[in-house]
């Protein structure tokens, strides 16, 4: 090879070379920046959807006790626990076309435990069994209430899709009103201390979503759905845990004692009616 040729393809070569590295250059440059915003946008919308969950993952093991308290406080760990009478007592059940017709209207009665979708997801990693108490609650709202018959399945998904899922405990607060808004129902909060108001919404027909705590109904938290009074005063309930105790009738002290004190969302019930009402 002449050294005229050879110079040539070493100019050759050398611009090559430069034109890959100014390739590579231009790419970072362009790939840093989205790769950047794809992993801002990703912690945003874990920290919007599961603040707790990802409180716990920046912790230690000797803090991440400290969220499981936050949790329980809030009532955000709502998990079935295989030891809970409900869940022994409704673990392979089907409860197809339950309707309870002893309270001032029928109520659909739906069973987060039911073998149709208890191993069904609620979220990435939790199941409609273990978590679902919040979805089935409202399902058995907005199927009573209107038009729309809804299952635990279908509300669950809707419920995830639209952030209510508190990954790994339960679900929000916000569920229960933002959801029967959503559904065309008409919906107002009410304290604990508001007995007289919470039976009269139910002499009426309305239903009530309580969010309880540890005692009769959850050994931790746990939606259920208020029905209907007695000629006696006493509540009737559809507990999504529990056939059993949604075919018992109570003292109002009781729920009134075990709800939520700190609840959100304008909780711990929340009266809910139809748009005529």
């Amino acid at each position: 090879m002449d050294p005229a040729t050879a110079k040539l393809l070493a100019k050759v070569a050398v611009k090559v070379a430069t034109d890959e590295e100014s390739r590579k250059r231009i790419l970072t440059l362009i790939l840093v920046p989205v790769i950047g915003f794809l992993l801002l946008a990703a912690m945003i919308l874990q920290l919007l959807t599961s603040p707790l969950e990802t409180l716990r993952l920046m912790l230690s093991p000797n803090e991440a006790p400290i969220v499981d308290e936050m949790r329980m406080d809030f009532g955000y760990t709502q998990l079935l626990q295989e030891t809970d009478e409900g869940y022994l007592e409704s673990q392979g059940q089907q409860y197809e076309g339950v309707v309870f017709r002893d309270g001032s209207r029928e109520v659909v009665y739906y069973n987060q435990m039911d073998s149709r979708w208890a191993d069904k997801p609620y979220g990435p990693r939790d199941t409609i069994g273990a978590s679902g108490c919040g979805p089935t609650s409202l399902a058995i709202v907005v199927s009573t209430l209107t038009d729309t018959a809804i299952d635990p399945v279908a509300m669950s998904n809707w419920a995830y899709q639209n952030g209510y899922l508190a990954e790994g405990t339960g679900s929000y607060h916000s569920l229960i009103p933002d959801g029967a808004k959503h559904f065309g129902l008409q919906v107002e909060g009410a304290a604990a201390k508001e007995q007289q108001k919470i039976i009269d919404a139910l002499s009426n027909g309305k239903l009530v979503v309580a969010i309880m705590g540890k005692g009769h109904f959850t050994s931790s938290g746990h939606f259920m759905v208020l029905r209907g009074v007695t000629k006696d005063g006493q509540i009737l309930v559809a507990d999504p845990a529990s056939r059993k105790r949604s075919e018992q009738a109570w003292d109002f002290s009781i729920i009134q004692n075990e709800a939520r004190k700190n609840a959100a969302a304008g909780g711990p019930f929340w009266i809910i009616s139809g748009k005529e009402s």
